[in-house]
């Protein structure tokens, strides 16, 4: 399993360095800096996936700090705070901190806070890469066409295509319902200016006698007579 970089950023040193005796019991990697300018050096160079960070601190504070990170990084950012300090505690996450924890805190309970956070924030990554990788696959009924892959499946059965049937296709699964004129078509697929059309109506023909059961009457690819031609919308 990764191991977890968590960086610690906080100007008392016995705090610093005890927070990384228990990170470290848990497995985790721990860099340390003394203030917020250090902290974000040390994030530039390594791979964080979480910071601790102070509020109260020199040269540059928790929520200078937390603001610069947050136009680059969307790791979490725990934040520590004295009692005193809540004005400070609201900023921070109204500027994007997602947790603070209270001085003075036990081990355990800054232990836990870290791994809810990243627990959280790895079931979120999986989620957009998930959703991302998705996107690559489009469906319309049992047509499917995967663009990481390169593949289009009827009814789970494989569809052998051209290059330019392939890129056809992908550009009307992308818009289910919208009609493409042949001039769009061509315009879109060749990348260049629209003069001779006919050729579109032949790659259609093409591409409708090896997705469809039966061409003469289209599942899938049909004809929006003078306009042009669209991917039908499956319930």
């Amino acid at each position: 399993m990764e191991m977890n970089h968590v960086l610690v950023v906080e100007d008392d040193k016995e705090i610093r360095e005890g927070v990384e005796i228990y990170l470290k019991s848990q497995e985790y990697e721990v860099f340390q800096a003394a203030d917020g300018i250090e902290g974000l050096e040390v994030i530039e160079k390594e791979e964080i996936h979480l910071a601790i960070v102070d509020i109260m601190m020199p040269r540059m504070d928790g929520i200078r700090m937390t603001m610069k990170l947050r136009e680059k990084y969307d790791f979490p950012v725990i934040m520590l705070s004295a009692k005193s300090e809540e004005v400070d505690k609201i900023m921070g996450l109204n500027i994007g901190a997602d947790d603070y924890v209270t001085k003075p805190f036990t081990p355990m309970e800054l232990l836990a806070r870290v791994n809810s956070q990243l627990r959280r924030y790895r079931m979120f990554a999986e989620k957009l890469r998930d959703r991302e990788e998705n996107q690559n696959i489009h469906v319309i009924g049992g047509l499917e066409l995967n663009e990481a892959t390169v593949e289009v499946s009827v009814d789970g059965e494989p569809v052998r295509l051209t290059p330019i049937e392939y890129k056809i296709l992908l550009l009307l699964m992308k818009s289910p319902g919208r009609v493409f004129s042949a001039e769009e078509i061509y315009e879109r697929v060749w990348n260049e200016k629209a003069i001779n059309t006919d050729t579109i109506m032949v790659h259609i023909r093409n591409i409708r006698e090896k997705i469809e059961s039966c061409p003469k009457e289209p599942k899938y690819l049909k004809v929006v007579w003078g306009v042009g031609y669209k991917i039908e919308k499956q319930a």
